[in-house]
């Protein structure tokens, strides 16, 4: 295990790479922002846009997938107020022991705001079940939720007839190697580890009939072609687009934060996730994986953008990293059914021994070093 020479970004993050004096593509990617022609980029996607012709009366121009955070509300008022354009937004909607009530006021915050929202909503015990079947399978119950989340956008354009589609990716966070090189474009998202190349046999192997599926399959290229579908990466063309300004932006426009700590969640803003509290459990295990969580997220795009320190940085990730509520452990665990040994055992089976040792107790404790490595 390796630290970036730049900022904390350990090598063990699948799909990133580090140039030979060891810095990680992130970093690469962020050298110099001061030169880029911002301009240039806004003539850029003015002409992306007039590619397709605006819609007249009641049609709407673009679809913009959203769950009413501070990166969906921020994108949802650019794309309107910047770009001129009618866009119909689509939320995949969480079942009700999941989905939170700050969750429920920001989505009401942009219907308020004048905005158009379908709501898209998978069968809710299907849901449960492909959750615990991610998690016992992979030890990733996002395995099968992100698979929902990302296919709603795409499939409701295709649905609606509506091709151009926007979204608002952090790039520092982005599968590497698995985009095209055009930093906007976003088309070849099925590619990224996420979406597993859009490969669901273990959703077969787990019983389930192709129409249970369906909210979950991610169109495939053939379908994008037909419906003449482009997905602009809207975070590409704004250069204050990160957690901080996204977050300061989408609070003085309605925006409703998470009232609980850094030590529960591992978020210093309270920003992030803000529709289900599970994200947590998610990044704990995360961290027992790879090394890395929330945090060190949040902290490598401080040290990016000059706010903090790569040392001063340090003692943040190590305090934080992997931070999680047992309240949330206890409700995910009611949620899917499962005992509290149950949910240990699996995670203890996921855990990099190699980054981390298991106590008698099971407590899980890092071999390396922050910053440094092993």
């Amino acid at each position: 295990m390796k630290y970036c020479t730049e900022c904390l970004q350990p090598d063990t993050k699948p799909n990133d790479y580090f140039s030979a004096d060891g810095v990680c593509s992130a970093c690469l990617d962020g050298h110099e922002p001061e030169l880029i022609d911002w301009q240039e980029r806004y003539e850029l996607l003015e002409s992306l846009v007039a590619r397709f012709p605006k819609a007249r009366g009641q049609h709407f121009d673009c679809l913009i997938g959203v769950s009413g955070g501070k990166d969906s509300l921020r994108q949802a008022l650019w794309v309107r107020d910047h770009l001129g354009l009618k866009p119909l937004l689509v939320c995949l909607s969480y079942p009700p022991q999941q989905v939170t009530q700050v969750g429920v006021d920001n989505i009401s915050n942009l219907i308020e705001l004048g905005f158009d929202v379908i709501w898209s909503a998978p069968a809710p015990e299907t849901w449960r079940r492909l959750m615990r079947e991610a998690f016992l399978k992979f030890s990733n119950f996002c395995r099968s939720t992100e698979l929902a989340l990302y296919s709603s956008a795409p499939q409701i354009a295709i649905r609606y007839k509506i091709p151009l589609i926007f979204t608002g990716e952090n790039q520092s966070l982005r599968d590497r190697g698995t985009l095209t090189n055009a930093g906007w474009d976003y088309n070849a998202a099925r590619n990224q580890n996420t979406l597993n190349g859009g490969n669901l046999r273990w959703f077969e192997e787990a019983g389930f009939q192709p129409r249970q599926f369906l909210p979950y399959v991610y169109p495939d290229a053939t379908a994008f072609d037909a419906a003449g579908l482009q997905i602009i990466d809207l975070g590409w063309f704004i250069g204050d687009w990160n957690n901080l300004d996204n977050g300061s932006f989408s609070a003085a426009h309605g925006l409703s934060i998470r009232d609980d700590s850094v030590e529960n969640t591992g978020d210093p803003l309270s920003i992030s996730a803000l529709d289900e509290d599970w994200v947590a459990v998610n990044q704990m295990i995360k961290y027992y994986k790879f090394g890395f969580g929330k945090a060190t997220d949040y902290a490598n795009e401080d040290i990016r953008l000059g706010r903090v320190s790569r040392s001063h940085a340090v003692s943040f990730v190590e305090k934080y990293d992997g931070a999680c509520s047992e309240d949330y452990i206890r409700s995910f665990c009611a949620y899917l059914g499962l005992t509290a040994s149950e949910f240990w055992q699996q995670v203890h089976s996921c855990v990099n021994t190699r980054l981390f040792d298991i106590g008698a107790d099971g407590t899980v404790k890092p071999r390396f070093k922050v910053g440094i490595g092993l």
